[in-house]
């Protein structure tokens, strides 16, 4: 894994990372610079410094992605979870899966971890994504915690990936007070992750 991206992090992050490409394979590593200058949410959060992607693989081969209750129509995604500062990316993600799926998943593969930045300081990390695939084991899915405000849950094929991103990419400049930001730049912001998710499931094996 190139660790040399991130180096932003605090040692005890960077040898996690390591462990989990050991453990899951190597992921795609990514930097994206958005066209943005502003921090948004969840670029603004102060209780985490990235998220965890949960790519989560149902029995019957889809892929599973929501929406929820503030979004603009259509606008579905891969589900995504902060992690706590102090808290680890592999207990995040478990944590973060079971919240919004209620799905017991065992842990497949390492995809991609991405890291961003804003354009008028290209060499600084604002946040990350850590994104692997999940491969669902047992469970009813629903959402434990309702704070999440899971509307609808759509399950997609993998190709579906890169329309999804289009989609994203191009939703309405509407200002929002859930993000202090815009939807189009939130929207440019998620896509990156559906695309390098999609790059990395070519080469999954059946």
């Amino acid at each position: 894994m190139q660790i040399a991206l991130f180096t932003a992090l605090p040692p005890n992050i960077q040898d996690e990372l390591q462990q989990l490409a050991e453990r899951y394979g190597d992921p795609l590593v990514h930097t994206a610079q958005l066209t943005t200058g502003k921090k948004f949410d969840p670029l603004s959060k102060k209780d985490r410094y990235g998220e965890v992607c949960m790519v989560v693989r149902r029995k019957n081969g889809r892929l599973l992605t929501m929406t929820k209750t503030h979004y603009p129509k259509h606008a579905y995604r891969l589900l995504t979870g902060g992690i706590n500062h102090g808290e680890g990316i592999l207990d995040a993600l478990l944590r973060e899966t079971y919240e919004e799926t209620g799905l017991e998943v065992h842990v497949k593969r390492f995809l991609t971890a991405i890291t961003y930045t804003l354009q008028q300081n290209p060499e600084e990390p604002v946040f990350y994504t850590f994104a692997f695939l999940l491969d669902e084991v047992a469970g009813t899915l629903g959402a434990i915690d309702p704070h999440e405000r899971v509307e609808d849950y759509r399950e997609i094929e993998p190709a579906e990936l890169l329309p999804m991103a289009e989609h994203l990419e191009h939703l309405d400049a509407n200002f929002t007070q859930e993000l202090l930001g815009h939807w189009n730049e939130w929207g440019k912001f998620r896509a990156v992750v559906h695309r390098k998710v999609y790059e990395a499931l070519q080469t999954e094996k059946p």
